[in-house]
């Protein structure tokens, strides 16, 4: 049985350890996963930090020789074992050729243009009690301000709960009232399918440090759609927006390249170009839709666990427990779950890095864990587990003293 291809998550758990004989809850489950993953070997084109270089890790507790359990892939993704052998080479061809070689943004931009924020930005907020929005809430919301709506601007991924937004649905909701419609894809790029120019999506935007391993301040990724190919141009020129065959005539009349390529307006750093070659010559040894098969279940077997072994007991008030606020169906997250704890968070997260875990939180109260498909295995989420047993205990016993 391929389990990547045999239904829903919780589905394919229960029939794997069937078979086996064993605990939906038994490592042997986990060690199934990985042997018919036919994505492991893209973990081995990646440095795994080992426990022992994480500075908050507690030798004491785990093996510092181990590699780390990275789940924090949504904040900043590891380095390509490809990356230091790329920029090397940057520059030694450097020595030897020399020359030849959200809510802010939107604030301020809403100043610049002479307007008050205060007036002028619709802030949707979910419904009391919940954590998501209901795309149903967003749609109205949309159709209620009509024609006093320019542009209609959210995140692909939200960050805080890891929900995936309807971008299809938005972008027709927002069209039909004469929006531009755009994401910020920060969240979903690298972690999601998109296709925004089958959706009509009118611009979009992007880091690369994240689900694209380009490491921390890499390029930025930028996109239109091609009916705006030749109607809509930058308010900002540079010169590499000029046509390439004509660039170097130095002739100071713009002859502007198409599409979003015109919007460029200096040459890329190279030494940032290297780590995120690096990466994508990664995700060209798979397809984005294998990364998502993989992803479902990878995260629908961590969710599996987490509800199996930390969800609220009534009968016994005083154990620790979880709740998971990132939506249940899979269709309406990526990898990243966010959890939210019955003892202090920070005391959890303290505890998880003493035992090599990388994870993140995130203000007031969530704890963000996102196995990414390219480099986490199942046996990760199963010594994630084990370990966070271990964090909860610690941190209740601390609550009561």
């Amino acid at each position: 049985m391929d389990p990547f291809e045999a239904g829903s998550p919780q589905e394919v758990i229960e029939k794997v350890s069937k078979q086996l004989g064993c605990s939906t809850t038994s490592r042997h489950v986990a060690e199934y996963f990985d042997q018919h993953d036919k994505l492991r070997d893209l973990r081995q084109e990646f440095l795994v930090p080992k426990v022992a270089n994480l500075p908050q890790s507690d030798l004491t507790l785990v093996d510092g020789s181990e590699d780390c359990i990275y789940f924090v892939g949504n904040s900043l993704g590891l380095q390509p074992k490809n990356t230091k052998k790329y920029i090397d080479e940057e520059l030694e061809k450097w020595a030897k050729m020399s020359i030849l070689n959200f809510k802010y943004a939107v604030e301020s931009q809403i100043r610049l243009r002479g307007f008050d924020p205060s007036k002028s930005m619709v802030l949707l907020k979910p419904r009391a009690g919940e954590n998501i929005l209901r795309t149903e809430d967003i749609v109205s919301t949309i159709e209620r301000e009509g024609d006093s709506v320019a542009v209609v601007l959210l995140g692909g991924v939200q960050y805080y709960t890891g929900q995936l937004f309807n971008l299809e649905v938005i972008t027709k909701a927002g069209q039909a009232q004469g929006c531009f419609v755009g994401f910020d894809c920060a969240h979903a790029v690298g972690n999601v399918e998109l296709q925004l120019h089958d959706w009509g999506v009118d611009f979009a935007c992007w880091c690369t440090y994240k689900y694209l391993n380009s490491g921390a301040g890499g390029l930025a990724g930028a996109y239109i759609h091609e009916k705006y190919a030749t109607t809509i141009e930058p308010a900002l020129l540079g010169w590499w927006g000029h046509k390439l065959d004509t660039r170097f005539q130095m002739t100071n009349v713009m002859s502007l390249q198409p599409g979003i390529s015109g919007f460029r307006l200096s040459n890329q750093p190279i030494l940032l170009v290297c780590p995120l070659q690096a990466s994508l010559e990664i995700f060209d040894k798979t397809t984005m839709k294998d990364l998502r098969k993989k992803s479902i279940l990878l995260t629908g077997y961590l969710e599996h666990l987490l509800k199996h072994y930390y969800s609220e007991d009534k009968s016994e008030p005083r154990k620790p427990h979880i709740r998971i606020i990132t939506p249940s169906n899979p269709s309406e997250r990526g990898c990243q779950l966010s959890i939210c704890f019955s003892v202090p968070i920070r005391a959890v997260f303290q505890e998880l890095e003493k035992r090599g875990i990388a994870c993140d939180m995130r203000e007031p109260d969530v704890l963000r864990v996102a196995p990414v498909p390219l480099y986490n295995s199942f046996t990760d989420v199963h010594r994630f587990i084990t370990e966070l047993g271990a964090a909860l205990e610690a941190s209740n016993q601390l609550n009561k003293h």
